[in-house]
């Protein structure tokens, strides 16, 4: 059975996945693709880009799809009499939930790593790529037959580039940044890149030549099979360099990291924000498992029923309960409330209302957890009429 409902349960989680990170990743994209249409940035730093939101908004997309599989499932079962017909050979509903439960504490287990350690390393490369795409302008990236002047004096075109704007093919420079000899170097092939090691943009250059023009005597001409010239963009790399390492807000910061700067202090964030940022992340993990509570609940419907607002409730249940903990980490955060009410106490009341929903629409406590009594089991004579139950009195 366990192997019949989690096979049930990964077509439409999949789908779900899929269409919730479509739909949060979109506006987005098109925001992303603009913004780097208009400053020359290469396909190749746009996919980085999205490769590192995925992990933002997998966050936000994975309770969804797990609310919505687990409800489209016992909505199903629900309306074939599945349902019924478990029920009626002894399963509770406690057992035909308990491979979702399952799943969902798995999901929050990985959710834990990923709220916790994946997220703030995403959300860190995310910044620092947008900021290096939006200040970079073209380097290190260049288009075919367009002038490039990474600084005042300096001036470069290539005939043919390919590699994401990274390999050049018939290449040309004029160096002016020695102001008394002019420089101009052509070659037919050039390597252009950034360093992580290095202060400057590197541009290795093969089978070329270079012709120094000093003005007031013969120009010198030198050929050359491979050479290295490195420049500083003017206005551009001082603003690269400028951008701050991971960890200097509590969004970037991993749990270890949030729980050790909580107890020795951290520079720069106040004491209430990493407060804050360590609970909400701790409480957001820990209501995952009880999701599938919420979604069986809210798919069980009566016989005869055609329509359901079971899955509106489970949506506006999730989207509130969400928000209740975004306004708990502001609160945490500005105005000093302990997390123990704003946090704390949403989560427990979702937690409880979830549990307590499933019981509820299953009658009780008694029949969620366990078969259906004997005396309630109605007992057929061979002529097929019904007879007295096997434990009921005379």
């Amino acid at each position: 059975m366990d192997r019949y409902l989690l096979l049930q349960v990964v077509p439409p989680f999949s789908i779900s996945l899929g269409v919730v990170m479509a739909a949060l990743l979109l506006e987005r994209l098109l925001a992303l693709f603009n913004m780097l249409a208009s400053n020359g940035s290469s396909m190749k730093t746009f996919l980085a880009l999205l490769t590192d939101l995925v992990p933002h908004y997998l966050g936000l997309a994975l309770p969804a799809a797990m609310c919505v599989s687990v409800f489209s499932v016992i909505r199903r079962m629900s309306q074939n009499h599945e349902i019924d017909a478990l029920m009626a050979s002894g399963v509770s509903m406690f057992r035909i939930a308990r491979p979702f439960i399952i799943v969902g504490t798995i999901l929050g287990a990985l959710s834990f790593s990923l709220y916790g350690f994946i997220q703030p390393y995403a959300r860190y490369d995310y910044r620092s790529a947008l900021y290096f795409a939006s200040h970079s302008g073209w380097a290190p990236h260049l288009q075919s037959h367009m002038f490039a002047a990474p600084s005042r004096d300096l001036m470069l075109t290539a005939e043919k580039v390919d590699d994401a704007g990274s390999r050049l093919f018939t290449v040309f420079i004029r160096d002016n940044s020695s102001h008394e000899v002019t420089r101009y170097i052509t070659a037919r092939k050039g390597y252009l890149y950034i360093p992580n090691s290095d202060e400057k943009i590197r541009l290795d250059l093969i089978d070329g030549t270079i012709i120094t023009d000093r003005h007031d005597k013969s120009p010198s001409i030198i050929h050359f099979d491979h050479t290295t010239e490195l420049f500083s963009p003017h206005g551009q790399l001082d603003k690269m360099q400028a951008n701050r390492s991971r960890g200097q807000t509590e969004r970037e910061l991993t749990l270890p990291e949030l729980y050790h700067d909580i107890r020795h202090g951290m520079p720069g964030i106040k004491h209430s924000y990493l407060v804050a940022e360590l609970h909400f992340r701790l409480a957001r993990t820990i209501a995952i498992p009880f999701i599938p509570f919420l979604a069986c609940a809210l798919a069980i419907m009566a016989k005869r029923q055609k329509r359901s607002i079971g899955l509106p409730i489970a949506a506006v249940t999730l989207v509130g309960f969400d928000h209740t903990l975004q306004m708990g980490l502001s609160l945490v955060a500005n105005a000093h409330m302990s997390p123990l009410v704003v946090i704390w106490l949403p989560t427990l009341v979702f937690a409880v209302g979830c549990v307590g929903t499933l019981v509820w629409r299953c009658g009780g406590l008694r029949v969620l957890l366990m078969a259906p009594h004997p005396s309630s089991q109605r007992v057929l004579s061979p002529d097929g009429l019904p007879t007295r139950t096997q434990d009921s009195h005379p």
